[in-house]
Order: C-alpha cells, then sequence, then structure tokens
C-alpha cells in the first residue's frame, strides 16, 4: 500500500513495503527521482539494521558467526527491511509513521523499528530503533536519489575518503575534495550538506550521521546516502554503534529544497 502526503505546495509517497519513499515533489516537480520495484534505483530506501555491504555476508558478534544472504559480488547489501512490509501506525495529511519488528537469524537481537515522514518546510525522515533482545551491532542508513542537471557540486566538499579494495573500506581513509565525476564511494563527511546543479539546491541534514556513500550509476542522479558508519561496518568497527538491550535510538534525515 502506499501513502500520499501533503503540505501545500510539498507532497510524498510513501510505500508500505520497506517504508520506502517513492516520490518527493515541490509544486509538483520531483526531487528525487521516482521510486522503483528494486529500491536502491531510485526514491529513498530505508537501510537496516546495516547499511551497504557486509563482506562475504559474513560477520561475528559476541563470539557468534553471523551470516546473511549475499549479492552478486558475494557481499551482503543495504540491510534487512527493504521487502518487508510496515504497518502504518499513524497518519495525516502531512506525516505518516510505520512501524516493524525485525528478526533475522542473520542478525543477533529482535529490533523494533518506526519510521516517521513529516512535510514541514520540507521532509523530515526520523527512524526510531529499539533494541528488545541483547546487546547488538547498528548502522542505519538511507539512500536517496536526488535529481540533477549537468555539473553538479556537493558543499563542504573536503572529506575523508574511504579507501575501498572490491568496494569494501580497507580501514585507510585519506583527506579528499568531492568534485564532479563518477563514484560508488564512502566518505566521512559530518554535518550538513548542500548538492546543487541547474535543476535544484538541496540542503541535506542529518545529525549522528557522519558517513555519506556517493554513488554515480543512474544517470541524471547522485545518490547522497546518509549512514551512521562505514560499510562493512559490522567487521571494521568503523562508525559501528552498539545497541544496549533495551535501548533506543533516533536518527534522522531532513531534506529542503529549493528548485531553479
Amino acid at each position: 500500500m502506499q501513502i500520499k502526503i501533503s503540505s501545500g505546495d510539498l507532497e510524498a509517497v510513501v510505500d508500505q513495503r520497506g517504508a520506502y519513499l517513492r516520490s518527493f515533489r515541490v509544486n509538483g516537480k520531483n526531487v528525487i527521482a521516482e521510486g522503483q520495484e528494486r529500491q536502491t534505483r531510485g526514491g529513498m530506501a530505508i537501510l537496516l539494521p546495516f547499511a551497504n555491504r557486509i563482506k562475504g555476508g559474513r560477520y561475528e558478534w559476541k563470539g557468534k558467526t553471523y551470516t546473511l544472504p549475499v549479492n552478486r559480488e558475494g557481499n551482503a547489501i543495504h540491510g534487512l527491511v527493504m521487502d518487508k512490509a510496515f504497518q502504518i501506525l499513524s497518519s495525516d495529511e502531512r506525516e505518516v509513521r510505520l512501524g516493524l519488528q525485525l528478526a533475522d537469524r542473520g542478525y543477533p537481537s529482535s529490533l523494533l523499528i518506526e519510521v516517521d515522514y513529516l512535510l514541514k518546510d520540507g521532509l523530515t525522515c526520523v527512524i526510531w530503533v529499539e533494541n528488545e533482545g541483547d546487546e547488538a551491532p547498528l548502522v542505519v542508513g538511507t539512500h536517496p536519489y536526488f535529481i540533477v542537471e549537468g555539473e553538479w557540486e556537493i558543499y563542504p566538499n573536503r572529506a575523508k575518503r574511504c579507501v575501498m579494495k572490491d568496494k569494501i573500506p580497507t580501514g585507510e581513509m585519506i583527506d579528499f575534495t568531492i568534485m564532479q565525476g563518477e563514484y560508488d564511494d564512502c566518505f566521512h563527511l559530518p554535518g550538513d550538506l548542500t548538492l546543487s546543479s541547474r535543476y535544484s539546491k538541496i540542503k541535506i541534514s542529518k545529525p549522528g550521521m557522519d558517513f555519506v556513500q556517493l554513488y554515480t550509476g543512474i544517470p541524471g542522479s547522485v545518490a547522497v546516502e546518509p549512514m551512521s558508519g562505514a560499510p562493512d561496518a559490522f567487521n571494521n568497527g568503523i562508525g559501528l554503534l552498539t545497541l544496549a538491550s533495551g535501548e533506543r535510538r533516533r536518527f534522522e534525515i531532513r531534506i529542503e529544497a529549493q528548485l531553479l
């Protein structure tokens, strides 16, 4: 089921499957690329309890080895919730809140997840994660594709770039200036970001989500993916959070769009 919310000139459509943001428009004009059946090819997917990749789909936690489904590369990718049906907890004209209890044999605990979308002077997505079981590892991410035209730039553009081997961080990070180009790379880039092209100027606020994956593999868009940790954090520990039993954490991404 898809839920439409609106406020003034803002409009969004959210899919119960994966709590997936299928579209976000300002004055009828798309800010993000239209959602796809494959959620990481448009729209904005929610990535939990890990974001990006886990090498070989294997990790160890508290002395036990866990395995996860792998893709064609041989890695686990993009978390465990994209194919899950969330429940609608509440909704009104401009806001919808969805919930899911996640239990998976590839993960050491059970999580209560809430995803709240609100339209007010922009789009705010708040993600709550509560640990119902034993202490567990956690990385939270979102995967929005922003429409761009022609040259684009990100500000600030000075970042730490994760050195990668086969799309997995080696643990080394180097100084880097992000410029127009082709990317499938992770950066340590705390604080707010602005993505600009002749199509729009997008301000992305992401408190506590200090890593960003940039992906330019879909023409006409740039995926700017806020994450609380780096790819393969369950193994390399880069940005990894530990969620204590009974602990509840809040994550947020806010998108303010000026269409040009």
